[in-house]
């Protein structure tokens, strides 16, 4: 018998895209659709998408209104009502809750009828503390704490996020399976005139040293410290900024403040396949995030070659070792502490002046990144160890 899935996700493909929206993609067009069956449940945050549509393998549904701000509000109870009424016609056999959050309304569907077993996963960027104990959320914390102790299993994509449901009282198991690096950096295989075309639009010239981050431009990704780094460093280093967010016109502001407007090349938001051509015509990987659920884009830079700077906040401790500060495991990157531009422009020189121990970090990292991140493994691990166990109704 085919197992249905109905995932509550607060956003998804094709316009918002992180870390957990890509885990969904990758995990579920590697499992076997005779098998499983996935549905989710999202926001309609653009008018111009269809209210249901097939990505992938999972068909998804959009509600709420076109208002942002009133969408999130409504979107909790909105969501509830589709998935009763979906559940009545083709009743599902489990629930995925896709971060914290998602939580509000897989606890209310299971309190509206729906009393399946059900996942949740931990992807969360925030830190704990913003996640849980902000003013407005702390009066629907038990909420969050029932639909912790009542999952049927709980994954967590770090070591730092498997820590979250025994502090909220939770003693259901928990399954530490990692995301992966975007697939395209592994081969990296590219169209030489294509590539030629992007070094031009980056503004690369030959001698150049260019740091890169694909990031969306949020505080917790700290994008403003390597742009404040850089008059610390030769003026032939500059900086490649793939992505886009809602601190765009702040990061702008601080480049033409620090007179940087020829170091700094904002690409904007592309699509997560064309982000690893940026990587490929790139030298360094920079992601001193001040809090991380993992750091995907960090796993990919790994799979793609470039030596990886980085803070080890959150789950970021899970795969950055760094010589001074993990002597007991093999190098991977180097780490800094975060909110300290002066690290990362010494960690940029260390890396280029000594080119040969670099080579070896990168092939260490490369190697790990091959073992433990790939995707097939990750959808093969969640489908024995997660999604098995949600097979009968409770």
């Amino acid at each position: 018998m085919k197992r249905r899935i109905l995932i509550f996700s607060l956003a998804y493909y094709p316009t918002h895209v992180s870390g957990a929206e890509v885990a969904v993609r990758e995990i579920t067009d590697r499992i076997d659709p005779n098998e499983y069956e996935f549905e989710m449940i999202t926001i309609w945050f653009d008018r111009t998408q269809p209210e249901t549509e097939k990505i992938g393998k999972v068909l998804v549904h959009r509600v709420g209104m076109a208002s942002h701000y009133l969408t999130k509000i409504f979107f909790v109870p909105l969501a509830v009502l589709l998935a009763r009424r979906i559940h009545k016609e083709k009743p599902f056999t489990g629930m995925w809750a896709l971060m914290t959050y998602m939580l509000f309304p897989t606890v209310l569907a299971r309190w509206a009828g729906i009393r399946v077993p059900y996942v949740v996963t931990l992807q969360d960027g925030d830190p704990y503390s913003r996640v849980f104990e902000r003013w407005f959320i702390r009066p629907f914390t038990p909420i969050l704490d029932y639909g912790f102790r009542h999952a049927t299993v709980i994954q967590a994509i770090s070591k730092y996020l498997a820590e979250w449901p025994v502090k909220r009282g939770s003693s259901v198991p928990v399954e530490i399976i990692y995301n992966g690096g975007n697939p395209a950096d592994f081969k990296a295989e590219f169209d030489q005139g294509e590539i030629q075309a992007l070094t031009g639009k980056a503004g690369k010239k030959e001698g150049e040293i260019i740091l890169m981050t694909a990031s969306r431009l949020e505080y917790k990704n700290a994008v403003d410290d390597v742009i404040r780094a850089l008059p610390l460093m030769p003026e032939h280093i500059k900086f490649l900024i793939v992505g886009g967010g809602s601190e765009e016109n702040m990061l702008r502001k601080l480049v033409k403040k620090l007179t940087l407007e020829k170091r700094v090349y904002f690409i904007g938001q592309v699509d997560r396949t064309e982000v690893p051509k940026y990587r490929y015509i790139s030298d360094i990987s920079v992601r001193p995030s001040r809090s991380e659920g993992l750091g995907n884009a960090l796993i990919s830079s790994m799979a793609a070659k470039l030596p990886v700077i980085a803070t080890q906040e959150g789950g970021l401790a899970d795969f950055i070792f760094d010589a001074k500060r993990n002597p007991d495991v093999p190098t991977t990157g180097w780490a800094v502490d975060k909110d300290n531009p002066e690290q990362i422009a010494n960690a940029v020189m260390d890396i280029i002046e000594h080119p040969d121990r670099t080579q070896k970090v990168v092939t260490t990292a490369y190697d790990m990144v091959s073992r433990k991140f790939r995707w097939e493994a990750i959808a093969k691990d969640m489908q024995t160890k997660v999604f098995s166990r949600l097979t009968a109704h409770e």
